[in-house]
Order: structure tokens, then C-alpha cells, then sequence
């Protein structure tokens, strides 16, 4: 099994409605997002996939973020953009999206909101 993963940043704002301090008033972050991909088969260059490909998937759905103020955005209206559901919204997009080949999935995604803190997802469903 074959890993490989891309780092790429956004700048975004947002608040969490209801949260019991200060991350309850519009901040912003300077977002990292690492994205870790998987397979076994590699293409006729001897790549999973090609870094600049995925790049450039995972920047298409970025950019739909990138110096938003979230709390206005799909999904981000309806759900509250925690670098949880961030990181859920990231996964899903890129797993649902046809770009990637049929020999690749989406093993992770881990969304960093600070030089300190950051969350994962998998998609695997705890037992």
C-alpha cells in the first residue's frame, strides 16, 4: 500500500455559534490542510498519483473557502465550521469527486487551525 500526501493553506474566517469563550467572535485562521491518499497500483510513470494533480483537485475545493468568512458558506451555514466538519467537508468533496483515479481513495485529511492544533478524518466509522 502506497501513501502520499500534499500540504496546502487557506485563509478563512468564521465563528462557532454558541461556543462558551472567545471562539464564539468572527476570527480567522491561517488553515493547513494535509491530504493523504492510498492505493497499491501505480501508474505507468510509477505513481500513485502525480503530486500536481492532486494539488490541484484538493485546490479546486479550497478555493470554494479560501478568504470566506465560512458561517456564510455551503455547508458552513448550516453546520458550524469547526475544523472538524472542515476537515469532514474536505474528505467528502475529494472522495465523492471523479478527478481522482478509480485506483486511488482518500485515506485522511487533517486540518490544522493552528501551529498547536489540529483534527483528522478518516471516514472510518468508530465500532
Amino acid at each position: 500500500m502506497f501513501e502520499l500526501t500534499i500540504i496546502v493553506d487557506f485563509e478563512a474566517a468564521h465563528h462557532i455559534p454558541d461556543y462558551p469563550g472567545k471562539c464564539c467572535r468572527l476570527h480567522g485562521h491561517n488553515w493547513k490542510v494535509e491530504v493523504s491518499v492510498k492505493g497499491n497500483q501505480l501508474n505507468t510513470l510509477g505513481m500513485l498519483i502525480d503530486f500536481k494533480e492532486l494539488k490541484a483537485e484538493v485546490q479546486a475545493i479550497i478555493g470554494k473557502l479560501d478568504h470566506f468568512y465560512l458561517n456564510e458558506i455551503e455547508p458552513f451555514c448550516r453546520i458550524s465550521p469547526t475544523a472538524e466538519n472542515i476537515a469532514k467537508y474536505i474528505y467528502d468533496e475529494l472522495a465523492n469527486h471523479a478527478g481522482l483515479a478509480e485506483t486511488v481513495t482518500v485515506a485522511s485529511v487533517k486540518v490544522w487551525e493552528s501551529a498547536h492544533s489540529a483534527v483528522s478524518y478518516s471516514g472510518e466509522e468508530q465500532q
